[in-house]
């Protein structure tokens, strides 16, 4: 264990993350946000979604920095009087579970289908590709609105547990295209190479060199792009809560919160929208942040 730490210190995409600062801020914001969001429990002052626990004297309360402003709700509170400190922590958590979540099917979708349409190639790679074009030609929040609003239709009165399920599948229906039209790219080179080759003449099934010699060597890319989508994830899902059709309301996210606080934007209390919105986008532009770093360190070309 040691040594695999020592090589990877040592190794140039290690050495890349050290001399950048960028990378190097973006990861620690990050990582507060991804902590926070595990640990919400322990770390928030309040939690905002027990209902024996608020009190509507104290809604509206702006933060400590002005006037009527106390240390109990340091950025102030919601119309419900919940604490905007504790509700930004735990809508950040159901951001995050949601964008990983999304991305990680649709990592699994995509990278599939570009296996089996690059590596197999004919009536099958025609057809899969035409799906992708099929799925390219519509906006994406357009369909993964439409998805969410048929779940909610079709389950209207479903447990969290399968609300989330939905928007998750709404979410990463719309994202793997993208990875399998890399990996399909990916892998119409590498079927070519000498070690396929090689392989298929020593016999070894078409599955086994799909998953053991071209997977390993078309994950580069997928790293990345996936990296990224985490962010643009994020944001749908957020766009889909502040629409009304993402996360539940008794669980709302960083979308919903900024939707409950539009209604209150005009009248003064500016903080129950600005802030949800400030979370938002300090956690898109990290991981878009540590994307860019990630795809620059594993170009060859710019080492």
């Amino acid at each position: 264990m040691k040594q695999t730490l020592l090589r990877w210190y040592d190794s140039d995409v290690a050495h890349s993350f050290r001399t950048s600062p960028v990378a190097i801020i973006a990861a620690l914001i990050a990582a507060v946000c991804v902590f926070c969001s595990i640990f919400a429990g322990w770390v928030a002052p309040h939690n905002p979604f027990d209902l024996s626990t608020l009190e509507l004297s104290d809604a509206r309360l702006p933060p400590v920095w002005q006037a009527e402003g106390t240390w109990k709700y340091a950025l102030g509170t919601d119309d419900q009087g919940r604490d905007i400190l504790s509700a930004l922590i735990y809508g950040a958590r159901i951001s995050l579970v949601v964008g990983l979540a999304s991305v990680a099917l649709s990592v699994v979708v995509g990278v599939a289908l570009g296996l089996v349409a690059g590596f197999r190639g004919g009536w099958v790679d025609g057809v899969l590709m035409r799906l992708c074009d099929v799925m390219l030609s519509f906006p994406a929040i357009l369909i993964a609105l439409l998805i969410a609003g048929v779940g909610r239709a079709v389950f209207p009165n479903a447990p969290d547990s399968l609300a989330f399920g939905v928007l998750i599948l709404s979410i990463s229906l719309t994202g793997w295209v993208q990875y399998a039209r890399t990996v399909r790219g990916s892998t119409l080179v590498e079927r070519n190479k000498e070690y396929v080759q090689a392989a298929r003449v020593t016999g070894v099934s078409p599955l086994r060199i799909m998953r053991k010699h071209v997977l390993p060597n078309v994950l580069g890319p997928v790293m990345v792009l996936a990296t990224i989508q985490v962010a643009t994830a994020i944001i749908t899902e957020a766009t889909l809560s502040f629409l009304g059709v993402g996360a539940p309301p008794t669980s709302p996210s960083l979308g919903t919160l900024i939707r409950i606080g539009n209604d209150y934007l005009f009248s003064g209390e500016w903080w129950i929208t600005v802030f949800p919105g400030v979370m938002l986008v300090l956690i898109a532009l990290s991981v878009n942040l540590l994307g860019d770093w990630l795809r620059d360190a594993l170009n060859p070309r710019l080492r």
